[in-house]
């Protein structure tokens, strides 16, 4: 394990959190590289047995660079969903062949970016991104690699909040208008269109709303190619779950790269993959310190100096993250575990049975180097907190405490005239 009790104290690998504490502060997001590299592992081998299996890691899950230049380096490529994170993605050393872009709202000026970068492909989620595509593409003198991202009309049984395949998603094209629109965009002198994408949701445990997806995507290859097109990519996405909690299923991924195998051996295509959190979150802890035990009915609140600003996902989603201290502690009591924002809903955990924590203890969240530091903000002008990377025995830090106002600059107003406040003076 990357995170466990090394005598009376929680390490990371060979370092002692309350060490890193000592350095940086808190709270502190705290990465193992260990951790890292074996779920990177976990899911290459999982998928050994499908033939040309491209993998694309959800930058959008961690964007660290330190992140991504290691997964570089076990041979992922990544799947980007804004112009920064193409930036990111590029600084890394991931190949720009090893790029594909998704997301339904890519601008035009982010579109250009990546086509003059020579990204490997785009996954279109409108009929009109792909005119749009196709121009600028033929303005350059190219053709733009390009797959349609359709929508199944699939439920994946997770949070409504991290689904993206119901009818009344954002994402993707209707299944039943894929095939015709594909028959359109195909025809776009600019546009390479040679494949189709699908994504039905995150934190999925369940392989029955993967299969059933996978087979209606089997179902339109067949169709397209019936129909003359050429179908040489298919990308499956990601979203695969992982254990937040004891006695929590994560998916099964022998299971899964069997099921993979079966669905997918008669396609003849190049298969991509796009996990993010499978990856990155057990990778990873929110290292916080302990302000205050306030006593109350039913349970007393342990308010910490993480927040809702720094791990996001308790407020957005009631996501449940593991709570322990790092001294060891036989005591264990029911409380509530709060943040210091200004705000109802900076809440952790409520009545639950936690380690017994006092005012200075140290303590950690877990399972949150997915959509933790990713999500964070500045919200009441709080500082971003650093992120700390673990290699054996060392540490370092790969991203600095930074204050509100350095994220955004301010400055007082520069007044300038309106045209029509100008023609009354």
């Amino acid at each position: 394990m990357s995170f466990e009790m090394q005598g009376d104290e929680l390490h990371a690998e060979g370092v002692s959190l309350a060490a890193i504490a000592r350095a940086v502060g808190t709270p502190a997001y705290v990465y193992s590289e260990a951790a890292l590299r074996s779920a990177a592992d976990a899911f290459t081998t999982a998928l050994a047995g499908v033939p040309r299996a491209r993998r694309m890691f959800a930058v959008k899950a961690n964007p660290n660079p330190t992140i991504l230049r290691t997964l570089a380096r076990l041979g992922f490529g990544a799947d980007i969903v804004s112009g920064g994170e193409l930036a990111l993605a590029l600084q890394a050393g991931i190949a720009p062949k090893d790029i594909v872009y998704s997301g339904v709202g890519k601008t035009p000026g982010e579109l250009a970016t990546a086509l003059a970068a020579g990204i490997g492909r785009f996954n279109l989620e409108l009929e009109r991104e792909g005119e749009v595509l196709s121009a600028l593409a033929l303005a350059r003198c190219v053709r733009a690699p390009a797959l349609l991202r359709v929508n199944p009309h699939i439920d994946a049984h997770t949070h409504a909040k991290i689904s993206t395949a119901m009818a009344d998603s954002k994402f993707g094209i209707a299944y039943g208008e894929a095939a015709a629109m594909y028959g359109r965009l195909a025809a776009l002198p600019g546009l390479d269109l040679h494949g189709v994408a699908v994504h039905i949701g995150s934190q999925i445990t369940d392989l029955a709303p993967l299969r059933a997806t996978y087979r209606r995507i089997g179902q339109l290859i067949a169709r397209l190619r019936a129909e003359g097109h050429r179908i040489t990519h298919v990308d499956l996405g990601g979203g695969l779950g992982v254990s937040y909690r004891d006695g929590e299923p994560a998916m099964d991924m022998a299971a899964y790269g069997a099921m993979v195998v079966q669905e997918t051996q008669d396609w003849g295509v190049t298969v991509l993959f796009e996990p993010g959190r499978f990856i990155a979150a057990r990778a990873g802890v929110l290292l916080t310190r302990v302000l205050w035990v306030k006593p109350a009915l039913p349970h007393p609140f342990v308010i910490v100096d993480a927040a809702m600003n720094d791990l996001a996902r308790p407020a957005l989603y009631d996501a449940w993250h593991e709570f322990s201290a790092v001294q060891a502690t036989p005591d264990r009591f029911v409380a509530n575990i709060v943040g210091p924002v200004c705000e109802s809903s900076d809440i952790f955990a409520r009545a639950r049975v936690v380690d017994r924590v006092r005012e200075g203890d140290l303590a950690v969240f877990h399972t949150v180097g997915a959509y933790g530091a990713a999500m964070a903000s500045t919200y009441n002008a709080r500082p971003l907190v650093p992120e700390v990377w673990v290699e054996g025995a060392r540490f370092a830090v790969i991203a600095e405490r930074l204050p509100a106002a350095a994220v955004r600059p301010h400055r007082l107003p520069e007044w300038t005239a309106s045209r029509a406040v100008a023609r009354l003076a």
